[in-house]
């Protein structure tokens, strides 16, 4: 039988998402400790058969709790062994059913072992591993490691939950001692190392603990908690990213502010401007944050490119378009520069008026790029009509970033992310973010991430979910009477405790597919 995959950090983001959607952690939890319960009734009878439950500080030791008490439930003897004390549980629903289980006093024996030397030796018939989940990073510790290896021992039928303990769940290797299971469930859909490590794996059953497919394909706070990491201390000045960002113009001054001023919120360590003389002195005059480069001219021309391709070399990413205008001489400088930039192999978002100059010309890119069109803009660069339902939008992007190789990311009520494979739909923003410059903004948000080398369709999804949030925050605060800049303070709330607001979450499920 072929399984379905899904990596550790995949399953990570989507179990905060599920949370976001309404589908709460201990939901989960109480679902995938009844599905080993009755795996466990399937195969064995309650009065012959004594089970042994060794349990981690965390999630996964959760699971084993509530198989424990369901077990009870169907009147099998159980000894619950957690590495560790009590009041060193980690995870707060895993510590709610321990507490659960402390009331049950003839069915149910705990043993806390926190030194090794408590560790006795196991009679069971039925051995329950769930000690450690799919977040090890390296070699287990006493007591677990000594735990480990009295299960594997042992003489009983051993069942792994979601991942033997001490073997890495994306590669399969063991990392160190390792439990060697005669059976694994595991949740959702099997993770990678299950199929590669067979032999400590067992007999791999995949069960559902439930999470509607269809949520892997919603943008939420677990694609944002998956890419925001902390700044080491001994982190410097360019290691979170350089964004080259080219776009402005006599007339439009504030777009190109908003993609840097955006990008410094989402963590980009430097953001450049390039853009035209006075434009550019009008951008500094803005704030002492912003960097500006100097081109010759009214607006973008081939004769600045010597200037753009020189500072192309420091940039980790680039954002093209917001503001340029659409004279002849700055779409050919837009070619050009596209070229070069395609050339080097730079992250590139493409936006605005440089989409609609690249639709003169457009060809499968090389370099990782993101395309942000608004329905008007990708209609102009696709010279097709978009439709208004969700599921006939979806087939005509993927095929467009399917033909350009990109990152699509259209703008809509209801924004589609696709890579040409892999779609995410966000529904986080309002009708107050019609106003001008949220979707530079947006530029500003993914380009960060693409500057500090996330991959275009994570970075296009993160950005997505933030940028949207950042404006559900800014309508909280101003009602529906927002501008742009309103959001910009909101943006590293919106990275870092998104998850944590779920108050500002509208529910905005799509309709009609």
């Amino acid at each position: 039988m072929e399984h379905k995959l899904i990596t550790t950090k995949e399953m990570r983001a989507l179990e905060l998402n599920a949370e976001y959607y309404g589908i709460s952690r201990l939901q989960l939890m109480e679902n995938a400790g009844k599905n080993i319960a009755t795996e466990i009734l399937n195969r064995f009878k309650p009065k012959e058969t004594k089970i042994a439950v060794f349990c981690g500080l965390g999630g996964n030791g959760g699971d084993g709790f509530v198989a424990a008490r369901h077990l009870a439930c169907q009147g099998f003897k159980v000894d619950v062994f957690l590495a560790g004390k009590a009041q060193q549980i980690i995870d707060e629903n895993a510590r709610k059913n321990w507490e659960a289980l402390t009331n049950l006093k003839s069915s149910v024996s705990m043993h806390e072992i926190y030194d090794s030397s408590l560790l006795l030796e196991v009679k069971a018939e039925v051995i329950v591993d769930a000690l450690l989940g799919t977040g090890l990073t390296g070699p287990p510790k006493p007591p677990i490691l000594n735990m480990i290896k009295l299960i594997n021992e042992a003489k009983g039928f051993k069942l792994a939950v979601d991942i033997p303990s001490g073997l890495d769940s994306d590669q399969g290797k063991a990392l160190g001692e390792a439990v060697k299971a005669n059976l694994t469930v595991t949740f959702h859909k099997a993770k990678p190392g299950l199929i590669k490590a067979k032999e400590y794996t067992g007999e791999l059953l995949v069960t559902n603990i439930g999470i509607p497919e269809e949520i892997e394909s919603y943008a939420g706070p677990g694609d944002v908690a998956a890419l925001v990491k902390p700044r080491p201390p001994e982190s410097h000045k360019g290691d979170f990213g350089r964004l080259l960002v080219i776009g402005g113009s006599e007339t439009y001054v504030g777009a190109p502010a908003f993609v840097a001023q955006a990008a410094l919120r989402a963590g980009v360590d430097l953001a450049y401007i390039a853009a035209p003389r006075e434009t550019a002195y009008a951008i500094s005059s803005m704030s002492p944050d912003l960097i500006t480069i100097k081109l010759e001219g009214e607006y973008l021309n081939k004769e600045t490119l010597s200037v753009i391709r020189r500072n192309l070399d420091k940039a980790t990413s680039v954002v093209i378009g917001p503001g340029l205008g659409m004279q002849k001489e700055t779409q050919e400088a837009v070619k050009e520069i596209i070229r070069i930039v395609n050339e080097k192999k730079i992250p590139m978002l493409i936006d605005a008026d440089a989409l609609k100059a690249f639709a003169e010309f457009k060809h499968r890119l090389a370099t990782p790029a993101v395309l942000t069109p608004h329905v008007g803009e990708y209609e102009i660069l696709t010279g097709t009509k978009l439709p208004q339902n969700t599921e006939g939008r979806i087939s005509l992007v993927k095929q467009t970033a399917q033909d350009l190789n990109a990152v699509v990311l259209l703008k809509s009520n209801i924004d589609i992310i696709t890579d040409g494979a892999a779609v995410k739909l966000n529904f986080t923003g309002n009708p107050g973010m019609t106003v001008g410059g949220t979707g530079d903004i947006l530029s500003g948000i993914v380009g960060a991430l693409l500057a500090r080398h996330i991959a275009p369709f994570e970075a296009a999804v993160a950005g997505a979910f933030v940028n949207g949030a950042a404006g559900d925050f800014a309508k909280a605060e101003k009602g529906e009477h927002m501008v742009a800049s309103d959001l910009l303070k909101w943006i590293p709330k919106a990275m870092d405790d998104s998850f944590s607001h779920l108050e500002l979450k509208k529910g905005r499920f799509p309709k009609g597919f």
